[in-house]
């Protein structure tokens, strides 16, 4: 694991002066990384409102994720950060708690993550059909476009903000949403124009620095991120949010630290669980679709352990977590960001915004920044999913409304999980229904009857197979052929023992023929073969097998 983790660590893509890696693409890359820069700032803030805490735990968080992630995450392009998929399950804790549980609830689901990465469960993200990640994408793109509706609001109005949901406050009005609606109009208009004038630099931040210049130079009053609130900070501060011993102390923002008990354990662990089941299905999803576009793929276990290095990390420096932003990671693909560069660029701009630049940042309107997350939303919604709704089977459209649906009103975890079981069962019942038989007489035994079955026997198709027997007309040898057929679980072999323990009772006994190796293997482990033969059984090998009957307490 460590070999090759470290393999990763020295390929092309990290190191600047190793082949490929040349001036122009330096350019883009770095480019790029501004592009995405500019966009995090509102977003964090966003999402730090919504979770209730300072709008730099949010910065931060954004700082050191997309950092670290960048360095060592398992798809180069990926932009990690604070994410409103993660606010919204923050808020509760943040409110009940304070600020400082936040910080060891982020610390414990890093600690999830990492433990995920190493054991490898990231490879379950191939579990997710390709109608779950329809309605994943456009979920996502859904509740980005929902997101930016709050900057149509009067500054300093919204009660919340972001996420999954419109913000409450009040609505520009007049000629100020105009101005607004011009103002991203104009953005957008310049995104879809520049790449076919030039493509030296990235689109969207031709439209973030024409428009930003246009406002500045006219003096036109419209909201600008300054209106959000100040990002103007100091470098993260190495921060434990616990207390060891005796009456807690006060942490970063007013809030008691964390005492270091059970108690404390049992109030974040919950929270620590759903975070990190969260992030992680949206940053291996986002690295499927990042893949997609660039034409890679794996690195499932790494993006694993590089989110759960990265929210460790993030919590001790006062950091709210996060995962991998669907928005700002295609910002940056589609701006030609291709190599851990733009990500590495990306962080450290965020961080010399909140350092040097806050005053500067502050005055780009919102405008332009909405703007560039409508192109977003364009780009990232499949619209062809609505053209094959009609062409797919009628469950695979289903799911695709299902789980776009759940994205947007409850959480993107949720909406995963729902539709991988919709799907599942979808995939259970139409196999359940493909069992059948073809009965023939033997012809190596005389006077013995052979069923072929056809179909997977399984929990879903059990039913059907003993269904299909005729025990009291059949003879008194019946073989049950299982060429075409697989012995899947439990529930098959309790069907099998109970179709022969009826068999045993009418004074009959079945053979079992045709077992493939894994179903040899799993009637011998279950105890149900009479003779535990050492051969290797395959489709050419005929070896019968009788039945014992009792072993699971069915008969």
């Amino acid at each position: 694991m460590l070999a090759a983790f470290a393999q990763r660590l020295d390929d092309h893509d990290l190191k600047p002066t190793t082949k490929g890696l040349t001036p122009s693409v330096l350019r883009t890359e770095v480019l790029s990384g501004l592009t995405v820069a500019l966009a995090l700032v509102p977003e964090a803030v966003a999402f730090a409102f919504v979770a209730g805490v300072h709008p730099l735990v949010g910065l931060y968080a954004a700082f050191i994720v997309g950092l670290i992630t960048a360095l060592i995450g398992g798809r180069p392009g990926m932009i990690s950060g604070a994410t409103g998929a993660l606010a919204v399950v923050m808020v509760s804790l943040v409110a009940l708690h304070g600020v400082e549980y936040l910080f060891a609830t982020v610390i414990l689901m890093g600690l999830i993550q990492l433990f995920v990465g190493f054991m490898h469960w990231g490879r379950f993200i191939r579990l997710v059909p390709h109608p779950v990640m329809l309605g994943f994408v456009n979920g996502l793109a859904i509740v980005i476009f929902l997101a930016q509706l709050g900057q149509f609001q009067v500054p300093g109005s919204a009660e919340g903000g972001g996420g999954h949901r419109m913000a409450s406050g009040e609505w520009l009005t007049g000629a100020p949403l105009f101005l607004m609606l011009a103002l991203v109009a104009l953005t957008m208009a310049i995104i879809w124009v520049m790449p076919r004038i030039t493509k030296i630099v990235p689109a969207p931040l031709a439209g973030i620095g024409i428009v930003a210049a246009i406002v500045i130079g006219l003096g036109l009053e419209v909201p600008r991120v300054g209106d959000l609130s100040s990002i103007s900070g100091t470098f993260p501060p190495f921060h434990m949010p616990f207390s060891f011993g005796g009456e807690g102390g006060v942490g970063l923002y007013g809030d008691m630290l964390a005492p270091f008990t059970l108690e404390t354990l049992y109030i974040i662990a919950p929270f620590a669980v759903i975070l990190a089941a969260i992030g992680l299905i949206e940053s291996l999803l986002t690295l499927n679709l990042v893949g997609e576009m660039t034409g890679k793929r794996g690195g499932a276990s790494q993006e694993c352990i590089a989110q759960g290095v990265a929210n460790t990390v993030t919590g001790f420096f006062g950091g709210m977590g996060g995962c991998a932003m669907i928005g700002q990671s295609m910002i940056n693909v589609k701006s030609g960001g291709r190599t851990r560069i733009a990500g590495i660029v990306a962080a450290l701009f965020l961080l010399a915004f909140i350092l040097f630049a806050s005053g500067l940042i502050e005055q780009i309107p919102l405008a332009a920044l909405v703007g560039v997350m409508f192109m977003v939303v364009i780009g990232t919604f499949a619209w062809n999913s609505l053209t094959i709704l009609r062409k797919v089977p009628l469950t695979d459209s289903f799911v695709i409304v299902l789980v776009t649906v759940v994205t947007v009103w409850t959480d993107l975890a949720t909406a995963v999980v729902v539709g991988v079981i919709v799907s599942a069962l979808a995939y259970a019942w139409n196999n359940a229904q493909r069992i059948h038989a073809i009965t023939r007489e033997s012809n190596t035994e005389k006077g013995a009857k052979v069923y072929e079955i056809e179909g997977p026997l399984f929990f879903g198709s059990t039913d059907g197979f003993n269904e299909i027997f005729d025990v009291e007309n059949d003879p008194d040898t019946v073989i049950i052929d299982f060429n075409r057929s697989r012995v899947v679980d439990q529930s098959a072999l309790q069907a099998i023992e109970a179709i022969a323990g009826r068999y045993e009772d009418a004074g009959k006994q079945i053979r079992l023929r045709h077992l493939s190796r894994d179903c040899h293997r799993l009637l011998t482990k279950a105890g149900h073969l009479m003779i535990d033969s050492d051969d290797d059984p395959d489709y050419e090998i005929a070896a019968d097998y009788s039945v014992r009957t009792g072993v699971l307490g069915g008969h």
